[in-house]
């Protein structure tokens, strides 16, 4: 399973180094699929609502006011009409790429267990507002649809008597049936957002609207299909006859022809063991649990740093409870967190600088500490050579680091670039360990651990505490996030990174800077 895994994400990253190409990293859409299965959601919400305004729930009616909507009030009605249709099958293509990226990506296993979890339910709501909406139009498919529904339903046996007979004779079906169709139509979609926002609940800057680029070329991309292929009926429904030739959404109702093929029972041992099977991934095998991440109290104050930036809400603030005169402290729910050490990143006391005793910060992981990190890019920086000596900081979900080794490169892997202070930065470069540091990890935006680069990125530029201090030179500092499978563009823009650094005039710091500084970097305090 793990190597059709990573076949299916290096598939992924290469198409999605396609969308990067053509829209930039901030609005690649392969990127955004989560946050525009909400998009296509509300479009689906607004312009159903301005459809039920002019919809009429007679047995006849129900046909002749889409037609209405559809022919005469094309201007508006009818791209009303059309929206819905194009956003309900955007949504359903979105929700399998979505789906099928987090499952590529090895992001559903371990803590991460619950999005997945909640997320597999998503699939039975959306089809089944779908399906219901396609009756709703009275036309000939919406009757095949009817008769193979209650058929299927009916092979359960738990009706008192079976409900495909109600199509079967037109003297039978009455305007209640297109109630209750609109009834089911509303009530679903308001479950469905219910469940939406718990499948979000886990993540912390959870991120429910694309970026506006994206939102308004996607709405623009959604009209102009409106206009050029509006959204028709078929032939009116005929209850004395059996539709011959029907169209069918492929989007929806691609199982539909199966219902022809295999008996009613077969088909639900099909769904219901594909739902158990989907439900149960992420135990199937079990994901190997990593230490999580420990509190020091002796070095906590409480600044909610790793409660800010911690993804997975898995760090919480509560009262104080050893006596110190700071008001909270940090507290780590072990369900919750991943190990990504984002945490101890974002945490002030995670410096380098702290000489005079043990690098203990007020957050870590146990099996890939502060201390140990500073330890390996010592000893790291100790073994190069040359006049453009650079340590390479990548993730262990991002690219090949081994290959990148040389005499004057060093690279260490951590767990997510997320983790790695921008003290750490400071210190190998304004002490003269290196005469660079470089940065990699997952593509910008799609990080394994959803923020880690994001974080980084900000810290470097100031936006996001704790910040790069001003006297490091950016000039000393090369990033490029290269994913699994940008592996030759790495090296490559490693190799320039050196080239570079090495025209640049050895770096010195200001007796002023020196002065001002030196306080800071021999302080044993939290915060």
């Amino acid at each position: 399973m793990s190597g059709l895994r990573s076949v299916a994400k290096a598939s992924f990253e290469y198409v999605d180094n396609v969308f990067e190409r053509a829209f930039g990293p901030e609005l690649n859409p392969m990127h955004q699929l989560g946050a525009l299965g909400w998009f296509f959601y509300w479009i689906v919400i607004v312009s159903g609502l301005y459809l039920y305004i002019f919809f009429d729930t007679g047995i006849d009616q129900a046909y002749e006011s889409l037609e209405y909507i559809t022919n005469v009030q094309w201007y508006a009605g009818g791209v009303m009409r059309s929206l819905h249709r194009y956003a309900s099958d955007g949504l359903i293509i979105v929700m399998m790429l979505h789906l099928l990226r987090e499952y590529a990506m090895d992001r559903y296993r371990g803590a991460r267990w619950f999005s997945w979890f909640t997320g597999v339910p998503l699939l039975w709501f959306v089809y089944a507002c779908g399906i219901s909406g396609y009756w709703m139009v009275w036309d000939v498919l919406a009757q095949y649809i009817a008769i193979a529904t209650t058929e299927w339903l009916d092979t359960l046996g738990v009706f008192g008597e079976t409900i495909a007979r109600n199509f079967l004779n037109p003297e039978i079906l009455s305007g209640r049936f297109f109630t209750l169709m609109v009834f089911i139509h509303i009530a679903v979609p308001l479950f469905m957002l219910l469940v939406m926002w718990i499948h979000i609940q886990r993540q912390n800057h959870a991120q429910v609207n694309p970026p506006k680029g994206l939102a308004i070329g996607t709405l623009a991309m959604l009209l102009v299909l409106s206009l050029i292929k509006p959204a028709v009926s078929q032939a009116p429904a005929d209850l004395g006859t059996v539709p011959a030739i029907i169209n069918l959404d492929w989007f929806y109702l691609a199982a539909y022809p199966l219902l022809d093929r295999f008996s009613g029972l077969t088909m639900w041992a099909i769904a219901a063991g594909g739902t158990l099977l989907l439900l149960l991934l992420p135990w199937l095998p079990p994901r190997r649990r990593e230490a999580v991440a420990t509190v020091n109290l002796d070095n906590c104050n409480g600044c909610g740093r790793c409660v800010d930036d911690c993804p997975f809400t898995a760090v919480k603030l509560q009262q104080r409870t050893d006596g110190a005169a700071y008001s909270d402290e940090a507290v780590v729910t072990h369900d919750l967190c991943t190990s990504c050490g984002i945490c101890a990143g974002a945490c002030p006391t995670s410096t380098p600088f702290r000489r005079a005793s043990e690098l203990v910060p007020g957050i870590d992981l146990p099996d890939h500490g502060m201390q140990a990190l500073r330890d390996d890019a010592m000893a790291a920086a100790a073994g190069l050579s040359g006049n453009a000596r650079v340590i390479v900081f990548g993730c262990k979900n991002g690219p090949g680091l081994q290959r990148l080794k040389g005499a004057g490169v060093a690279v260490l892997e951590l767990q997510c670039i997320g983790m790695l202070p921008p003290s750490f930065i400071d210190f190998l470069i304004t002490r003269h360990h290196v005469d660079g540091i470089f940065l990699t990890g997952c593509t910008l935006g799609d990080c394994h651990n959803r923020l880690g680069n994001l974080w980084t990125e900000s810290r470097l530029a100031g936006e996001r505490d704790p910040y790069l201090r001003e006297r490091v030179p950016r000039e000393r500092i090369g990033k490029f996030w290269a994913g699994m499978v940008r592996n030759s563009r790495l090296a490559q823009e490693l190799a320039a990174f050196q080239a570079r650094i090495a025209k640049l005039p050895p770096y010195q710091r200001s007796p002023r800077s020196t002065a001002s500084q030196q306080p800071a970097e021999n302080s044993e305090t939290n915060g």
